[in-house]
């Protein structure tokens, strides 16, 4: 999808923006979204071919980017490189914390070193990037933390329970730091996107059965990435905290904050009967 950002680029004339997890997937068709507008870019992500190619990718398209090979997971890692692209870019604009990893299955069939895998990357990997990207932002007086949660935090979809705790966790960390950091000019928000085409699945763990579901379950979204990229940009722009895409799945949030135990107790029905469609 070729859209203009022409709200978020009016907000933020320097179009500085630093983005984890951007080698691929949501993270790439984001950086995808922005260089198209003219962003200058930081691309951060565990994976150094995708890296690489990303770079090669989004300069190609008359970009100006900066890509940093790390691991959120490691604060030290992904601060020294924020550092470095905002000294480099004169500032930062937008922090978007995209990077995760999926885990699914029940509480005990979960090994608990794939419980500390997952909230390492999904949870303090999002904390690391906060405490990398705020400083700049505060220098600023404004700009935007974007954290990318998922759909996940409030379906809550049974068998899924490691990758919906960490998402919910990203949804409670950026509720908490949209009042911390609204006095410093500040705006936080949290994305919570349903399904769509990526590879999230290619590093997936957990049972073979929850696989082949998720597996089914993006094969036949019709929701791009590319699509997402631009309802986040252009929701946050409107200073949205709470982003939930795509727009037909916002009838479910609601129903899940206004009638939370009748929603707990119909959805795995719902999620069988979705599966045999």
């Amino acid at each position: 999808m070729t859209a203009s950002l022409a709200a978020l680029n009016h907000r933020f004339p320097g179009k500085r923006a630093f983005i984890t997890g951007s080698g691929s997937g949501l993270g790439l068709a984001m950086a995808r979204a922005l260089a198209q507008d003219g962003w200058t870019l930081g691309l951060f992500d565990i994976d150094p071919s995708r890296l690489v190619a990303a770079e090669e990718e989004l300069t190609a398209m008359g970009a100006r980017v900066e890509a940093f090979p790390g691991d959120v997971t490691q604060g030290h890692e992904l601060t020294v490189a924020v550092n470095l692209f905002a000294d480099n870019a004169g500032g930062l604009d937008m922090m978007v914390n995209n990077a995760g990893v999926a885990c699914a299955g029940g509480l005990l069939e979960t090994p608990i070193e794939d419980w500390r895998w997952i909230i390492d990357t999904n949870v303090l990997g999002v904390v690391n990037g906060c405490r990398a990207g705020v400083p700049h932002l505060q220098r600023s007086g404004r700009g935007i933390l974007l954290n990318i949660a998922s759909a996940a935090a409030f379906v809550a979809p049974p068998f899924l329970t490691p990758y919906n705790t960490t998402k919910a966790a990203v949804v409670a960390i950026s509720e908490s730091l949209a009042a911390e950091l609204s006095p410093a000019g500040i705006q936080v928000s949290v994305a919570m996107p349903s399904f769509m085409q990526t590879q999230l699945l290619s590093t997936a763990r957990g049972p073979e059965r929850e696989r082949k579901i998720g597996e089914q379950l993006i094969s036949n979204s019709k929701y791009s990435a590319e699509q997402c990229a631009y309802e986040i940009f252009r929701d946050a722009a409107d200073g949205d905290l709470y982003i939930v895409l795509p727009k037909s799945l916002r009838k479910v949030w609601r129903l899940k904050r206004w009638w939370p135990q009748w929603f707990t107790r119909k959805f795995p029905h719902l999620r069988e009967r979705f599966r045999q469609r």
